[in-house]
């Protein structure tokens, strides 16, 4: 616990059960900010000076939920989401758009989204200059699109912003059999140019199986979408990990879960979790085409993870902490400690028989699931009517 000498702070969220795994904290306490930065996390802290208290006596108190992969960039990206509307009011307070801009499409995400937001994003640049603009033709069916030079100038002039280089492999509706794997190899290359990692979309990619992709990954980098149940899948065809995962896992490749609408199967990930095999983050790939189900939050894909038998402390852990720490912030969010962004959410754990649906359509009955009630960003507690962010 640690509480500074100075008693006025701008918000105290007060007698909650403070969760932060950043800190191994599991407690009744007080969380105070001042100045937009957490200031005080302890017991009974003086209240008299606070401008607001939130009581939150028999919730969850969260650092403000990460999620690495959301697809934000509406009226251009045919998966565009309003990032507000569905992140920062959901409890996300910080996301990353996994590749819905390219380096043709960045600057007006960056101007009409990004520096607009109250949820403060960032992005994973696409390989493919375009983006993700339209259903019907995939980004990388012209291979012309991979431009690495075009891709590089846009991360030298957004380095404040772009966490490294996405790219989807799914053959024929993304990729033609001319291109085959080409664009990975040109997002290692571009990203290797720039210091960056790789995020990767696996599925049924042109490749005999996932080890051919995963042999191009190293520590840092991202392979998202680990449970979905295509071709080029983490398991192999007796359902043990494959060692080609166990390898990845062991040399700082990250595992992320990016249940999306065709990504996340209760099978793959029941056999996974029970082989030991865990994701090191949680993520929702949130978008149009599975906001209104089967993800509608990162909160209800968390609560999915709560079903599988990951405790509460280990599942929170995989949308704070630890994203936190994928993309180098953990000083930073993902955190209640003193000097940290003010990003909490407040969560009511509720009891019942919650129908939970995979990408498959396949169900599962969920005794617990999170809701938040209260979102705070840089210390103030979060409404329609709070100020975009000055970060």
């Amino acid at each position: 616990m640690q509480i500074e000498s100075v008693n006025h702070f701008d918000l105290i969220l007060k007698g909650g059960t403070v969760v932060d795994p950043a800190q191994s904290l599991h407690t009744r306490a007080d969380v105070a900010f001042r100045d937009g930065l957490v200031a005080a996390v302890g017991d009974a802290l003086p209240t008299a000076n606070a401008r607001e208290v939130i009581d939150c006596d028999g919730h969850i108190v969260a650092p403000g939920l990460i999620d690495l992969h959301v697809h934000v960039f509406p009226g251009i990206s045919h998966y565009g989401i309003e990032p507000d509307h569905h992140c920062i009011a959901h409890g996300v307070t910080t996301a990353v758009d996994a590749g819905s801009a390219g380096a043709d499409t960045f600057p007006g995400f960056r101007k009409y989204v990004i520096d607009v937001s109250a949820t403060t994003l960032f992005a994973q640049l696409n390989i493919s200059s375009q983006g993700m603009l339209n259903g019907e033709i995939g980004e990388l069916q012209d291979i012309r699109f991979a431009n690495v030079e075009r891709a590089l100038a846009t991360i030298e002039s957004n380095r404040d912003r772009i966490l490294g280089v996405k790219v989807r492999l799914t053959r024929n509706s993304l990729v033609s059999p001319e291109a085959g794997l080409r664009p990975l190899h040109l997002a290692r290359e571009a990203a290797d140019s720039a210091g960056l990692p790789i995020m990767v979309h696996p599925q049924d990619a042109w490749a005999d199986s996932i080890d051919e992709i995963l042999a191009v990954m190293g520590s840092r980098d991202i392979l998202t979408h680990c449970f979905h149940a295509d071709p080029c899948g983490i398991l192999n065809d007796a359902g043990r990990i494959r060692e080609s995962v166990l390898a990845a896992r062991e040399r700082g490749v990250i595992f992320d879960v990016g249940h999306g609408a065709g990504s996340f199967d209760w099978q793959v990930a029941e056999s996974a979790l029970a082989q030991g095999f865990l994701p090191q983050t949680i993520s929702s790939d949130l978008h149009i085409y599975n906001v209104e189900g089967p993800v509608f939050d990162l909160t209800t894909t968390i609560s999915k993870f709560l079903h599988l038998g990951l405790p509460l402390n280990d599942a929170l852990a995989k949308a704070t902490a630890e994203p936190a720490a994928a993309i180098g912030m953990a000083d930073t969010i993902g955190a209640l400690k003193p000097g940290a962004w003010g990003d909490a959410v407040v969560l009511a754990v509720e009891e019942g028989d919650f129908k939970l649906i995979d990408s498959k359509g396949a169900t599962r009955s969920g005794r617990q699931r999170l809701m938040p009630t209260q979102i705070v960003k840089a210390g103030q507690r979060y409404t329609t009517d709070t100020p975009h962010k000055a970060r």
